[in-house]
């Protein structure tokens, strides 16, 4: 990241882009995104401004451990359906008009179907991951290993892994993600609880609220603990209660 070596040398040049492949046009006809296509705009762009906000002086401690490093951009993307941005970005490309709340309030319904399939493959695929990396005598027999860490799980048979193991590239193509497959969710347990946070004050574009996530959070790197710095921000640990609101659950 030639922007956090420069820091070395005192100098505040930063440099970033986001490259996204979206549907070309026909000619004379304007650029349309999908809601899909707009939240990988917010997500990547939230992994931009981590990049920019960086003020840490050594490089090697501007960035982020693995379960963390996908946590500011999943921040990033609750403020798409926000009504400020809404009513100033999605609007008709014919008419002019804002996305109707009616429509907003379907997509957010939307959000939580089929939830806890999704959940259940998820955490299926992570926790096989943890057990395939904590066994000290080494895996031989994929198959079987699969089957007996799936029982011990009781994992429902209607649901099959999301990642064979000899295909579970995020493991073997490199070491970056072995046993951390879980990060992806963890990433959503601090995104959803950071969220609530703004939710809490009535108002997602909170001053007071982002300034304590950019300083304490976003700017700092690596290069304090992070489970630490959360805590700072929020008083606590991470809430699941938060993450399973937004996926539907029942809360007791």
């Amino acid at each position: 990241m030639k922007d956090q070596a420069l820091a070395l040398l005192g100098d505040d040049i930063v440099l970033g882009s986001n490259n996204n492949n979206f549907v070309k046009p026909g000619p004379g006809e304007p650029v349309l995104i999908s809601l899909d296509d707009a939240e990988t705009l917010f997500h990547e762009f939230g992994h931009a401004i981590h990049y920019f906000l960086n003020k840490t002086y050594y490089p090697s401690l501007g960035g982020s451990q693995r379960d963390f490093v996908e946590y500011p951009s999943q921040v990033n993307e609750n403020w798409l359906l926000t009504p400020q941005v809404l009513q100033r970005f999605a609007k008709h490309y014919k008419t002019g008009q804002a996305m109707p709340q009616s429509l907003v309030d379907k997509i957010q319904k939307a959000q939580t179907f089929n939830q806890g399939f999704a959940t259940v493959e998820y955490l299926a695929a992570a926790i096989v991951d943890m057990k395939l990396h904590m066994d000290p005598t080494g895996v031989v027999d994929p198959d079987k290993f699969e089957r007996t860490a799936l029982a011990e799980i009781g994992m429902p048979k209607e649901i099959v892994l999301r990642h064979r193991l000899p295909q579970f590239n995020h493991l073997f193509s490199s070491d970056a993600y072995s046993a951390g497959y879980y990060s992806y969710l963890w990433s959503e347990t601090m995104d959803a609880d950071t969220w609530a946070a703004f939710e809490e004050t009535g108002d997602p574009f909170n001053k007071q609220i982002a300034d304590r996530f950019r300083t304490i959070l976003l700017s700092t790197g690596n290069q304090t603990d992070r489970a630490e710095a959360y805590r700072q921000f929020r008083g606590r640990d991470p809430d699941v209660t938060a993450l399973l609101k937004r996926r539907g659950f029942p809360l007791k």
